[in-house]
């Protein structure tokens, strides 16, 4: 494992955001949240293999927007999730304008590679549950 700050790099914003887009499109779409309704984001520890899994309930990647925003630096799911939001009007407020977001740059994934020789990023196809496993 490399030596640098290994603290920083396990920023939770893309599953935080991915949650949070879950939330949201479960309004319009309850079946989205699936039987349990549980948000969460778990880490598990592999010391004998020496991975680190992040798993989340939240809302999966299309495989085009894989290819699209994890595959290109400073391409950011989240920003354009936020620009289909632009005009959606919610409790008198612009879902657009002031919704929370944070993972707006396309850089948090990149973040990984800082302390992984490898890095793996599982989907499943209905878009729900996403799997980051790192290798360190």
């Amino acid at each position: 494992m490399r030596t640098i700050d290994k603290v920083l790099f396990l920023c939770s914003s893309n599953a935080s955001d991915a949650l949070d887009k879950l939330r949201f499109l479960s309004v319009t779409a309850p079946s989205l949240l699936g039987d349990s309704g549980e948000l969460e984001i778990r880490i598990k520890l592999d010391l004998d293999n020496g991975t680190i899994t992040i798993i989340g309930t939240a809302i999966g990647m299309t495989k085009d927007e894989l290819i699209d925003c994890l595959g290109t630096i400073a391409q950011s799911g989240t920003s354009k999730f936020c620009k289909a939001l632009k005009g959606i009007s919610f409790e008198n407020k612009d879902l657009g304008a002031d919704n929370g977001l944070i993972a707006q740059f396309g850089v948090g994934f990149y973040s990984a590679f800082l302390v992984a020789e490898k890095v793996t990023c599982c989907q499943l196809n209905d878009n729900l549950h996403s799997h980051l496993l790192l290798h360190v």
